[in-house]
């Protein structure tokens, strides 16, 4: 990777480039965007980026062999597209595209183009998270039985994309993240209230062969802001509040367990409450890794973690869910 564009000087673009200029090596950062005021902005906030009006104008300057999308969701497709078409590395804020099947022709015209394409799902870096995923693969919880997730808070609506699209998102990276398989089947419900305007209060649940179940609440109309997961094994159980920036991962020695065949079919179990714990976790901004492993992507042709594949893997347990909506809640095959 020579050069990265961030196309986009919204809320997300300037924490881009500023992990950008920090895991670049020396790299050129330039900005892209149609506004003469955050381009006036982007001058003001680093003044030694390149800036661009157009993303045309972007795309003619061979400096720059990457881009970073941090636009609506609507333009996600056709920006991605162009840009792998020119032979840019591309990465693109979450989700992917609108769609599983626009997903899928930016993944094989990546191929095609043998370019990096990358989807920004930053969860997948925090160390907390990554914290949680080796305490899974190591077998502390035990056999996963249930996942339950709660993201909400008062606002932001958006115009191009529901609650689910907006929220949930984040949470189904996470769980795509810690667990080995992907869901059966899918069934959410959502609502809109306010007419004609995106739904803005929705809940996903997902069904796995190995009899894990996955529930997802997501609000933008909520009076008090919640980031909870709740993580269950056979063996311990996790807390995740990523609002705690202090312990935001509780691990708790707890469980049940049924002496016998026929305790357990009586529904005799013994409960176990044992102690809580809260393991160190690694210092490190979870953008400033993604970043990171999208440089190295480019520069070294290796599959960052969230790739274009695991990008299309949320997109379409989403697009599942949204046909469930559809269907007031009937479960949706993902098989």
């Amino acid at each position: 990777m020579n050069g990265i564009c961030i196309v986009g000087y919204g809320y997300w673009g300037p924490k881009l480039v500023r992990n950008f200029l920090a895991a670049s090596g020396g790299r050129p950062v330039a900005v892209c965007d149609e506004s003469p005021v955050r381009l006036a902005r982007a001058r003001a906030d680093f003044p030694n980026v390149k800036t661009f009006a157009s993303f045309e104008e972007a795309l003619g300057d061979p400096t720059f062999d990457a881009v970073a999308l941090a636009t609506p969701v609507s333009t996600h497709f056709p920006l991605a597209k162009r840009a792998l078409e020119s032979g840019r590395h591309v990465l693109v804020e979450k989700p992917i595209t609108h769609s599983l099947a626009t997903a899928h022709e930016l993944i094989e015209l990546a191929a095609r183009q043998r370019r990096v394409l990358m989807v920004d799902h930053t969860f997948v870096y925090h160390p907390a998270v990554r914290k949680i995923k080796a305490l899974v693969e190591a077998g502390d919880l035990g056999q996963l039985r249930y996942i339950d997730s709660t993201r909400i808070n008062l606002g932001l609506f958006q115009h191009d994309v529901n609650v689910l699209w907006d929220l949930a998102v984040h949470d189904l990276s996470i769980v795509n993240f810690l667990t080995a398989e992907r869901p059966l089947a899918v069934s959410a419900v959502a609502t809109a209230h306010t007419p004609g305007a995106p739904e803005n209060i929705g809940f996903i649940t997902l069904r796995y062969a190995s009899g894990l179940v996955v529930h997802l609440n997501c609000s933008w109309v909520s009076p008090v802001k919640i980031r909870h997961i709740l993580i269950g094994g056979d063996k311990r159980m996790i807390l995740y509040n990523d609002l705690d920036a202090n312990e935001p991962i509780k691990v708790y020695d707890s469980g049940y367990q049924a002496r016998t065949d026929e305790d357990r079919n009586r529904l005799l179990f013994d409960y176990r409450v044992g102690d809580v714990y809260s393991p160190k976790i690694p210092g490190g901004e979870a953008l400033a890794a993604l970043a990171a492993d999208f440089v190295r992507a480019a520069t070294e042709g290796t599959e960052p973690v969230s790739s274009g594949r695991f990008g299309a893997d949320v997109v379409a347990i989403l697009e599942a869910a949204q046909r469930s909506v559809g269907l007031r809640g009937q479960e949706v095959s993902l098989a």
